[in-house]
């Protein structure tokens, strides 16, 4: 996975830098979510799979589903990942281009997990007390998942906050071992 990452890393920066410069960064953003969604389609895995079909044949096959969706910036993109066969790079780009939208903007997406849905005031309190932390906006989204006993788990970027029971208890149970 981290190689994947050091392939699209380049891309990523590319990209982020072409749409910076055409003021389009929102655009970037939604053609290549778009381009990504329609990577995982059922009917176009196989072909971008294909060792049979040429790159080109790929590039326009894929632009040509989306249609008037992404831009001709978009479409040249495309070409040029599926000349180099780096299509399946595309999430990796994505996420590495996300990354620098929000070091850009100075937002920060943090996902909470927790056993049972947050209200409205314990998410305003995360928001709060993440936005001290990171000194950034917060871009809070929420998961509910029944295995975790209690309190939550936080991922902000590459920080993994682990204030769970579970965790709390593995923590504890490496201090002791150490002891």
């Amino acid at each position: 996975m981290a190689e994947l990452a050091t392939l699209a890393r380049p891309y990523a920066n590319a990209i982020f830098e072409v749409a910076k410069a055409e003021d389009r960064l929102d655009l970037w953003s939604r053609s290549l979510a778009i381009l990504v969604r329609t990577l995982h389609e059922p009917e176009v895995r196989p072909l971008i799979a294909s060792p049979i079909h040429s790159p080109a044949k790929k590039a326009i096959t894929l632009t040509d589903i989306l249609g008037d969706q992404i831009s001709e910036s978009m479409r040249r993109f495309v070409l040029v990942l599926a000349e180099n066969r780096r299509l399946e790079l595309l999430p990796e780009i994505r996420e590495g281009f996300e990354a620098k939208l929000e070091e850009e903007q100075r937002t920060l997406t943090v996902e909470v997990t927790t056993a049972v849905d947050l209200t409205n005031e314990e998410k305003k309190r995360f928001t709060d007390t993440l936005r001290q932390r990171f000194q950034r906006d917060i871009s809070l989204a929420t998961e509910v998942d029944s295995t975790v006993l209690g309190g939550a788990l936080i991922r902000a970027g590459d920080t993994v906050l682990d204030g769970t029971v579970r965790g709390k208890l593995e923590k504890l149970r490496n201090q002791m071992q150490r002891a």
